[in-house]
């Protein structure tokens, strides 16, 4: 830092700058340097139409002052994440979470598809018309989902259809005819024009098939689903048999426990933590949300997180089929205070009581989960002078998010640790005949089981 020891400056930077590589590269640094940051404001709406969300920070050469100030209220410490505590390293992936969460299939090409709705794709009654004369195409042809049907459809329900040819040789391919017509003159000159040999030269099969994602779908009859930017934490099950498109994530867990856990504010807590966002939106991802994120003791064979998840998890889907609304316009109601809508309160005295089941499993029966109508980020703009409604959301106060988010942090480098020294995990599973733990994987091998996909898929998202 090249201001004198004591001196200070302040920064205005959209509000990335506590996420990902971005704050390694700058509030992380500062803070391993000798610096503070005694001031911040972590999420502020710039002025103006655009829809940029901004953060304020201030920070110092050395201690300047104890007066720390995180959103306007009083706090012991500022960490680079821009919350109150002293952690600087990133959560640590769990061995115990591995191969589990997976980005979905990048198709790469809306020519894959039987769609209505988008030009590229092939009518489906052309579909149903190649199935009628060929019914051993069915295993061909699967059902595709993305995040905007996901989200907006009450019952997730897809309305796209894609070819999937799998590995098979070109030469093989042709034996289906009927479908290497369509990808030919659909796929084989966008694919044409890409640099990536292998989207090139094997164009009739999908760019990135996520081939253990399919195989470990084909033993479950259901998955859980999160899309991908998503306004709200938004879990839902969908059919194993659906092809689930990048850059939406895949959990291979069909309980209701795990829903539970998942859908409940502390794993909201963490998600928003150690994810990244988009404007203000939740990017949730497999390594950083999922793969880091600490689990409770003995979660998977709890009854009580069972029971209370699947309570949830029904009323909620019937109350969007009743009122014919989507996961997005229903969460928008859930954090909307001028909403009192009976169903609506119901839902949001169900989210506290599985709050409470997950909060007593992980043994934290002091935290209480009463929430309040508070503001995500500061907007200047008056309540009415615009369309614009107010980033509402009902959700537990700063300080009983921060002392979650704490707790959960300290329990993930727990568990980190026992990995490293090759300890048995302290979940048990059920399991007909227990078997010895394992040998110690080596934990700086750990495989990446997420394919993330790089930029590549700005490009094309309009598939997925």
């Amino acid at each position: 830092m090249l201001i004198r020891m004591k001196g200070t400056f302040g920064l205005i930077a959209t509000n990335s700058i506590s996420e990902g590589d971005t704050r390694r590269a700058s509030l992380m640094f500062i803070r391993r340097n000798g610096g503070e940051i005694y001031s911040a404001i972590k999420r502020l709406r710039w002025p103006g139409l655009a829809v940029v969300l901004v953060s304020l920070v201030h920070c110092s050469k050395g201690v300047v002052s104890k007066n720390y100030l995180l959103d306007g209220r009083r706090v012991s410490k500022i960490s680079s994440y821009l919350v109150e505590n002293e952690v600087e390293t990133d959560p640590y992936r769990l061995l115990s979470n591995n191969e589990k969460a997976f980005g979905g299939v990048y198709v790469y090409g809306n020519g894959f598809m039987f769609d209505d709705e988008n030009n590229e794709s092939t009518p489906l009654e052309v579909m149903n018309e190649i199935l009628h004369k060929n019914p051993k195409y069915k295993d061909l042809i699967y059902p595709y989902l993305g995040g905007e049907e996901f989200l907006s459809r009450p019952d997730h329900a897809h309305h796209r259809f894609v070819i999937d040819l799998g590995q098979i040789s070109e030469e093989e391919a042709r034996t289906y005819p009927e479908l290497m017509t369509i990808l030919e003159e659909k796929v084989k000159p966008r694919r044409a024009k890409v640099k990536r040999d292998r989207y090139r030269v094997y164009w009739w099969q999908f760019a990135e098939p996520q081939l253990a994602l399919r195989a470990a779908m084909k033993k479950a009859d259901r998955v859980l689903m999160h899309p991908t930017p998503c306004a709200h934490l938004a879990f839902a099950f969908v059919p194993s048999t659906t092809i689930i498109g990048l850059p939406h994530i895949v959990i291979l867990h069909e309980t209701y426990s795990a829903f539970c856990v998942l859908q409940a504010r502390s794993h909201e807590i963490w998600a928003r933590f150690s994810g990244s966002s988009m404007k203000d939106d939740l990017r949730y991802t497999g390594t950083g949300c999922f793969q880091t994120f600490p689990f409770p003791e003995n979660w998977e064979t709890n009854p009580t997180l069972e029971a209370t998840g699947k309570i949830y998890y029904e009323f909620r889907a019937d109350l969007m089929v009743r009122h014919n609304e989507g996961l997005t316009t229903t969460y928008n109601r859930f954090h909307d205070p001028d909403e009192t809508n009976p169903d609506i309160l119901k839902l949001r005295e169900l989210h506290a009581q599985m709050d409470r089941a997950v909060l007593d499993v992980y043994g934290w029966t002091d935290i209480p989960t009463d929430c309040e109508f508070l503001l995500d980020y500061e907007d200047e703009d008056p309540e009415g002078t615009s369309k614009r409604k107010k980033p509402w959301r009902y959700r537990w106060p700063e300080e009983i998010h921060d002392e979650v988010l704490a707790r959960l942090l300290k329990l993930n480098q727990e568990r980190a640790e026992e990995e490293k020294l090759g300890r048995p995990p302290r979940r048990k599973v059920a399991a007909k005949n227990p078997k010895t733990a394992s040998e110690p994987a080596a934990y700086d091998d750990l495989p990446l089981f997420n394919t993330e996909i790089d930029a590549r898929t700005n490009s094309e998202e309009e598939t997925q």
